[in-house]
C-alpha cells in the first residue's frame, strides 16, 4: 500500500495461430449506442444486481449505467474520471494521482466500504479494504459499460460491498477486431498513447492485444508551487474469447502494469503488477448456465516514508526509510443460475480466495507480522420468487468465513412491483459486512527515537477488531415518461455498528497513552436521496442530471471513546448536484459539457473538524470526425478555477489541489474488410 496515503490518517489518527480479421465489423459499438432512444437505453441488460442479465428497467436497487458512449463522450482520460458522471458516487480528485470513491459517505482517505470489480475480478486491497484507483487503468475504448450501483450488495458480492458496488466490464474480443490508435497530450495531461489490435483465433474465436501509456503533471498547492506528484504509468494486456461448442464459451486474459508516483514528501514509489484470469460458462438452456472463475493477482510496490518529527523537527520520531509490499491473491468462484418451476429464479455458488502479503517494514510505518496468509471461504444463494403477476420477491444470504472473525452473514430481502411496463417500485432491507484489514489489526507506527521514554509506537492496530456491520432499509422508482424522459428516485436509511475508532492506552509512569490502539467504538446513522433524470430534449441533443442528498449521524458509544471525536471515519459532502449535455451537431461535431457542484464538508485534523468549501467545475469537449475512421477532439477540463481543493490529507504539508487542463486527443479506428 502506498504510505503516502497511509501516513496522513494514522499520525492524524493514526497453441492458436492469430489471424487478422476477416469480415467487415462497425468501427466501434458506439455507433449502435449513439442511435438508442431513451427507451432503448432502459432496455439494455446489466448483471451486478442479480448476477443475471436483467433488464435496466425492472432492476430492483439503485443502479447507474456509464456506456462505453458515454465514457467517450465524457473526455475521460482514465476510470475514475469517468466515475465523476455518476451521480450516485462522490469523486474527489486528492492530488495528481490519487481519488477518493464512494457511495453514501464514508469516503475517508482509506474509503473500505465500496466494492469494485473488473470483469468479476475484485480489485481492492487487504491492506486498508480500499482501492488503489491509479493503478485500475484500462484503455477506455474497450470497456462496454460501468455498472454503479449504490447500497449494500454484500449477498452476491461478500464483503466490503457494503455501501456500494463498480462493477467495471470490458467489451468481448470479438466487439474489438481490427486497430484502433489514439494519442494526445496537453497540459496536465502531459502525453498519453494508446494501441489495440483485434482478430480471429481459428473458427470460433476471436482476440484483442493492447498497450497504453499515460504521463501526468504535478497538482499544486494553494499557493500555486508544483506538489511534485507527477506520475506516469504504462499497461498493456490481451484478451481470448473462444467457443468450443454451441453451449461452451471460454476467455482467458491478462493485464500488467508499470508506474512511478512522485511524492509530495519527496521520492517516488515504484508499482508494478498483473493478473491473469480465467472464466468457463456453460449454458444448459435458455434459463441455466454454470460459470467457473479463476483469477491470480500481483502487485508490488516500494514507497519511501519520510521521516517522522515533532512540530518543530527538533525531534526525530522515526528515520527516513522505504516500505515495500509484495501481495499475492488467488480466487475462484463457481455460480450456477437455473429456473425452478414458473416462479422461482435461483442464483447459487461458493468461493475461496486466499492472499499472501509480504511487507518489508519501514522505520516509521510497519506492519506485523510482516509476512500473513489469510483464507476467505463463501457459499451464498438468491432466489427471484414471482409472487403474482409483476409482484415479485427475492430473499437471499451469503455466508463467509474469514480468518479475523470467523463466519460472517449478509442477508437480503427485495421486493419489486412492476407497476407497468414503464414504471417499477421496489424496496430493500439488507446487511452487509467490512471485515477487518491489515490495518485494523496489524499495522505499526514505531517511534525508535523516543524509545528512552518507553514509547515504542504511537499507533498498533486493535488485536480484537470485529467486522463493522450496517443494517441498510432502501425504497426505489424508475420510470418512463413518454419518450424523451425517464429517471429514478431512491432513499435509504442505514445503520451501523463498530465503526472503527481510535483509544489511548493507560498512562504510564511518565502519564504518556501511547500508544493509540484502534477498537469499534463508534456508530451511526445515515439517510438520503438520489435522484437521476435523462432527458431527450431533441433529436440531437440529450441532457442528464443527477442529485445526492446525505445526511450523517457519526456519534461515539455510550462510555466509550474515540480521539478523533468521530471525525475520521467521514469526509463526505451533503449535496451534490451534476448535469451533462451531450450534442450531435451538423458537419459530425459533437459538443459535451458537464457541470458539478460539490457541498462544502468536513474532515479530521487531529481531533477537530476542518471544512473543504463547496466547489463548481465544468469540463467541455468539442470533437470532429471528419471519417469514421477518425476522430479529433478537445477537451477542457476544471475550467471554473485556476485550481481547487476536492480532498484534503491531514498532515503537516499543504494541501493538493487540481488545475485547469486542456488536452487535444486523435484516434483513428481501421477494420479489415
Amino acid at each position: 500500500m502506498k504510505a503516502q496515503r497511509l501516513l496522513p490518517l494514522l499520525f492524524s489518527s493514526f497453441s492458436y495461430l492469430l489471424l487478422p480479421a476477416q469480415n467487415q465489423e462497425e468501427v466501434s459499438s458506439t455507433d449502435k449506442l449513439k442511435k438508442l432512444s431513451i427507451e432503448e437505453l432502459l432496455e439494455q441488460e446489466v448483471s451486478s444486481v442479480s448476477k443475471r442479465e436483467e433488464k435496466l428497467s425492472e432492476t430492483a436497487s439503485s443502479i447507474q449505467v456509464l456506456t462505453s458512449e458515454d465514457i467517450r463522450r465524457s473526455g475521460a482520460t482514465c476510470i475514475p474520471e469517468a466515475l465523476r458522471w455518476v451521480a450516485n458516487l462522490h469523486v474527489a480528485q486528492k492530488n495528481s494521482h490519487d481519488w477518493a470513491i464512494s457511495a453514501r459517505g464514508f469516503n475517508t482517505d482509506l474509503a473500505n466500504k465500496l466494492l469494485v470489480l473488473i470483469d468479476g475480478r475484485t480489485v481492492y486491497t487487504p491492506l486498508f479494504s480500499g482501492v488503489f484507483w491509479d493503478r485500475q487503468d484500462y484503455l477506455l475504448e474497450d470497456i462496454d459499460r460501468i455498472e454503479v450501483i449504490s447500497g449494500p450488495g454484500s449477498t452476491l458480492w461478500g464483503s466490503n460491498a457494503v455501501n456500494g458496488v463498480i462493477n467495471i466490464i470490458t467489451k468481448k474480443a470479438s466487439e474489438t477486431k481490427g486497430f484502433y490508435v489514439e494519442a494526445g497530450g496537453g497540459t496536465q495531461l502531459r502525453g498519453f498513447a494508446g494501441l489495440r489490435y483485434g482478430g480471429t483465433i481459428g473458427t470460433n474465436g476471436s482476440f484483442r492485444v493492447y498497450g497504453k501509456y499515460t504521463d501526468r503533471d504535478d497538482a499544486v498547492f494553494p499557493n500555486g508551487e508544483d506538489a511534485s506528484d507527477a506520475w506516469n504509468i504504462g499497461q498493456a494486456g490481451f484478451r481470448i474469447d473462444t467457443r468450443f461448442s454451441e453451449k461452451d464459451q471460454f476467455t482467458f486474459q491478462g493485464d500488467f502494469y508499470n508506474e512511478e508516483v512522485g511524492l509530495s514528501t519527496g521520492g517516488e514509489t515504484d508499482v508494478y503488477g498483473g493478473n491473469l484470469l480465467s472464466r468457463w460458462t456453460r449454458s444448459f438452456s435458455e434459463h441455466s448456465s454454470l460459470r467457473v472463475q479463476l483469477y491470480y493477482d500481483h502487485t508490488y510496490f516500494n514507497q519511501p516514508v519520510p521521516e517522522s518529527t515533532n512540530e518543530n523537527g527538533s525531534l526525530v520520531f522515526s528515520p527516513a526509510g522505504k516500505l515495500k509490499d509484495d501481495l499475492d491473491t488467488y480466487d475462484f468462484e463457481l455460480q450456477h443460475n437455473f429456473n425452478l418451476g414458473n416462479r422461482n429464479s435461483i442464483v447459487w455458488g461458493l468461493g475461496y480466495r486466499r492472499t499472501h502479503d509480504e511487507v518489508k517494514n519501514a522505520p516509521g510505518l510497519a506492519f506485523s507480522p510482516d509476512v500473513l496468509d489469510r483464507d476467505l471461504f463463501n457459499v451464498f444463494i438468491q432466489d427471484e420468487i414471482k409472487v403474482i403477476d409483476k409482484l415479485f420477491l427475492t430473499l437471499g444470504t451469503k455466508v463467509e468465513h474469514n480468518d479475523y472473525t470467523g463466519f460472517e452473514y449478509s442477508p437480503s430481502t427485495r421486493l419489486q412491483w412492476n407497476l407497468t411496463t414503464k414504471q417499477t417500485l421496489w424496496a430493500a432491507v439488507s446487511r452487509a459486512v467490512r471485515i477487518p484489514s491489515r490495518i485494523d489489526r496489524h499495522v505499526r507506527i514505531p517511534t525508535p527515537g523516543l524509545s528512552f521514554l518507553g514509547i515504542d509506537n504511537l499507533l498498533v492496530g486493535g488485536e480484537n477488531f470485529k467486522s463493522e456491520t450496517v443494517i441498510a432499509y432502501e425504497l426505489g422508482y424508475r420510470s418512463q415518461i413518454g419518450s424523451k424522459v425517464s429517471g429514478s428516485l431512491s432513499s435509504f436509511y442505514n445503520v451501523y455498528d463498530r465503526i472503527r475508532s481510535t483509544s489511548e492506552s493507560p498512562p504510564d509512569m511518565f502519564g504518556f497513552t501511547f500508544p493509540f490502539y484502534y477498537e469499534n467504538n463508534l456508530e451511526a446513522e445515515t439517510y438520503g436521496l438520489e435522484l437521476n433524470i435523462t432527458w431527450q430534449a431533441l433529436n440531437w441533443w440529450r441532457l442528464r442530471g443527477g442529485y445526492s442528498l446525505l445526511e450523517e449521524d457519526v456519534r461515539i458509544k455510550e462510555d466509550k471513546e474515540d480521539f478523533n471525536n468521530s471525525l475520521n471515519e467521514t469526509a463526505d459532502p451533503q449535496n451534490r448536484f451534476m448535469l451533462r449535455s451531450s450534442m450531435n451537431l451538423p458537419g459530425n461535431l459533437e459538443f459535451d459539457m458537464s457541470f458539478r457542484w460539490i457541498d462544502a464538508f468536513q474532515f479530521n485534523s487531529s481531533g477537530v473538524a476542518d471544512t473543504v468549501s463547496a466547489y463548481s467545475e465544468l469540463d467541455i469537449r468539442l470533437a470532429w470526425q471528419p471519417t469514421r475512421s477518425i476522430e479529433i477532439s478537445i477537451t477542457g477540463q476544471n475550467l471554473l478555477s485556476n485550481h481547487h481543493a476536492e480532498y484534503v490529507i491531514s498532515n503537516p504539508n499543504p494541501r493538493a489541489e487540481i488545475e485547469r487542463s486542456v488536452y487535444g486527443k486523435v484516434i483513428w479506428h481501421f477494420v479489415n474488410n
